[in-house]
């Protein structure tokens, strides 16, 4: 089962996407992390207003020096690059 994003508000300082997954902490928590470090984000977070009804929505806040979409198509990116080099490190464990 794919993961999907619903783009609720997007201003030149704040994105919020609700990010469609049964897995509601993992995917948000680590964009969220991630979003903290770059410059200009003064807010990175998720809301779950209700656990069982509702999916997490991520808010990523700037203090207007960058777009919080690059800044999200960043970390976006980070995230596929750490995947990627997690599934080399396993590959070289596993033929050793």
């Amino acid at each position: 089962m794919g993961i999907s994003f619903t783009l609720k508000k997007l201003s030149d300082r704040e994105i919020r996407i609700v990010i469609n997954d049964q897995d509601k902490h993992s995917l948000p928590n680590l964009l969220a992390k991630l979003a903290l470090k770059k410059p200009g984000v003064t807010f990175a977070g998720y809301i779950i207003e209700h656990p069982v009804v509702t999916y997490p929505e991520l808010v990523i806040m700037t203090d207007g020096s960058r777009s919080p979409l690059e800044v999200l198509k960043e970390v976006l990116k980070e995230v596929k690059t750490m995947a990627q080099e997690f599934v080399e490190e396993l590959d070289k464990a596993l033929t050793k």
